[in-house]
């Protein structure tokens, strides 16, 4: 399975494209905004005008973009995945999405004669651009097993959880504790500067004990420089914390730290914010 497709190629997209193009694979992209492939064109990536192209083109398909409605015209729409034959495809989905329609795209590939699997990933932008992604996989062992030297060159840690939608789920509990990190890192920078401490000297040293967290090493120093830029959307992490809200309605489950961390988001969001990195919650103390 040398011939790759990968549909979006946003922030994390991208960095993917560019480990699959140096481990020798033939990709073959799509993008909404096409002039968003012209790096990873120029570095070998060929392009497809439509996702059925990129089907036509390629073995295993990956695709990853903004929010379940874009699943759902990329695989279900005109020229989407669905409208090309994907018999003996295998696709893959890596949006963080809902588990419902994870299993509505396994169960269609299925009629189709092709397989899916549901892949979200954690890692942002630097996990992407490192290569060091952790992959939360939904589908059957086989397929799963079959995809797997494609998917190593991208990630540092990946794991088949369950049947298909058990990769959304886990997702889901992945960013449920992001959610509490979060907020817990700009909350400790807010009291650290507000008690005179130097912040930085703060870091070093809570983040040598019991407080050291992927949040508190990878965005406060992003903080501190008044750097917002995304490595993963305010709006796309907002989309995260309702999927997770939800499925845990479902499940009869209340989530109140979540439930606060999804208010707070919103109200970054409603400022004008929806655009920056997730660090830039600090902005509802700071200016």
């Amino acid at each position: 399975m040398k011939k790759v497709g990968f549909i979006g190629t946003g922030v994390m997209g991208a960095s993917i494209v560019k480990h699959l193009l140096n481990a020798k694979y033939e990709v073959t992209v799509y993008n909404r905004t096409k002039e968003k492939t012209n790096e990873i064109v120029s570095l070998g990536a060929v392009w497809a005008d439509t996702p059925a192209a990129v089907v036509a083109a390629s073995d295993v398909i990956f695709s990853m973009v903004g929010y379940p409605q874009d699943v759902e015209e990329i695989y279900y729409g005109q020229d989407g995945v669905f409208a090309a034959d994907v018999k003996d495809k295998v696709l893959v989905d890596m949006t963080t999405s809902t588990p419902s329609l994870a299993v509505k795209i396994f169960e269609t590939a299925q009629e189709k004669g092709a397989v899916a699997l549901d892949a979200p990933v954690s890692g942002g932008d630097l996990g992407a651009k490192n290569g060091t992604l952790t992959v939360m996989v939904g589908g059957e062992q086989a397929v799963y097993d079959a995809v797997l030297p494609i998917i190593e060159v991208f990630s540092g840690k990946r794991n088949l959880q369950g049947a298909a939608g058990a990769g959304q789920h886990t997702k889901m509990a992945n960013q449920i504790m992001i959610a509490g990190t979060m907020t817990g890192m700009t909350e400790l920078l807010v009291y650290a500067k507000a008690a005179n401490l130097d912040v930085e000297k703060v870091l070093d040293t809570v983040g040598g004990g019991s407080a050291a967290n992927w949040s508190l090493t990878n965005y406060a120093p992003r903080i501190l420089k008044e750097d917002y830029s995304a490595g993963f959307f305010v709006k796309h992490f907002i989309k995260d914390l309702k999927i997770a809200l939800e499925e845990g309605e479902k499940m009869g489950l209340s989530l109140p730290a979540t439930k606060q961390a999804k208010e707070l988001y919103e109200q970054l969001a409603d400022a004008g914010n929806e655009n920056d990195g997730t660090q830039a919650l600090i902005k509802l103390w700071w200016n």
